[in-house]
């Protein structure tokens, strides 16, 4: 074959592989594109909690996994080892990478996460927060959660009826700035607690969800008002630091301790009375109503945008009648 012709051929492939490479990107959905992982035959969901090892996202995966298997969906749960923004970006990303039709994520900050998740959106995967959620409600199609601010109304209600009429003051141990759960929460106390005026409201404490930094700041708070009669602890690991706090300081009981959430640590605290009260969530509940929304949504169906779930205040008098509400640390 002479050179001409071979410089032809050699033409001719090189533009048939160049066409096949623009057709397979064209199906590859890359980050922009508008094509649909809602595709027929997809049935892959990514449960992303906002850390690994909680019961109470734990309990959230259980109550997903059974919804999904029912719709006759795959759900793989990723959870990041801390509740840190930088650990479930890459988690987050590389479920994108994937193309699973639809991705569930409980955002460890309401605003930083919001890039990664608009990346998912334009990428066509469907995007569901559970637990907690972004600022920009352009990202996900639905957003599912308790009533937070009504559990941080419930706590003040419980821990003003555990005080009773006497006077003192009060603090709330929050998490990270930037959380929208427990941001919800500690204004819902903020509102309901001013009702009572036989208590001095201290303000919220930021611990970086580290019990040791939550046991300091109690510890403070002790050394500053020794009238402290009170303590609403946002979550497990503010919890946990202001128990030992308050056990250190051999004011186990004098100051009342209201937590939030019902793992099985805590669950045992109240039975023990280093906590007075907790506020439970529903978390297996918010698992399923997630997947019933990313499904809809995957297969065209109405979507609820925003779903909130109850919660219940539990003391050591009624521990029993509520143990429906107790966490789960396997499924």
């Amino acid at each position: 074959m002479g050179a001409r012709s071979t410089r032809r051929v050699v033409a001719s492939v090189g533009a048939t592989l160049l066409a096949a490479a623009v057709l397979a990107a064209c199906g590859t959905g890359q980050v922009g594109d508008t094509g649909t992982s809602g595709a027929a035959g997809n049935k892959k969901l990514v449960l992303i909690p906002g850390v690994k090892a909680e019961p109470f996202y734990i309990s959230m995966q259980c109550g997903a996994q059974e919804e999904a298997r029912s719709r006759g969906y795959e759900l793989e749960t990723q959870p990041p080892d801390r509740f840190e923004a930088a650990l479930q970006t890459p988690i987050l990303t590389g479920a994108i990478a994937n193309r699973p039709a639809g991705i569930l994520i409980a955002p460890t900050d309401d605003r930083a996460m919001a890039g990664p998740m608009k990346q998912g959106r334009d990428a066509g995967v469907t995007m569901v927060e559970v637990d907690t959620a972004l600022q920009d409600t352009s990202i996900a199609v639905a957003s599912v959660s308790s009533d937070n601010e009504q559990g941080g109304r419930k706590a003040a209600e419980t821990l003003a009826t555990l005080v009773g009429d006497r006077q003192g003051s009060v603090l709330v141990l929050n998490t990270i700035a930037g959380t929208s759960t427990t941001d919800a929460r500690a204004k819902g106390f903020e509102q309901e607690i001013a009702k009572h005026p036989n208590l001095r409201y201290l303000g919220a404490e930021y611990t970086n969800n580290q019990p040791a930094e939550a046991a300091q700041k109690v510890s403070a708070t002790l050394s500053a008002n020794p009238d402290l009669i009170g303590v609403f602890a946002t979550n497990l690991n503010t919890g946990e630091g202001a128990g030992t706090a308050l056990r250190n300081a051999g004011r186990t009981g004098s100051v009342n301790l209201v937590g939030f959430d019902a793992s099985p640590k805590q669950v045992e605290d109240l039975r023990n009375g280093v906590v007075q009260a907790l506020i439970a969530q529903d978390p297996a509940t918010i698992g399923r109503r997630g997947v019933e929304q990313a499904v809809n949504a995957i297969e065209g169906k109405p979507v609820q945008r925003r779903t909130q779930t109850d919660l219940v205040a539990i003391t050591g008098q009624d521990m029993a009648a509520n143990e429906q509400y107790f966490y789960r640390t396997q499924c």
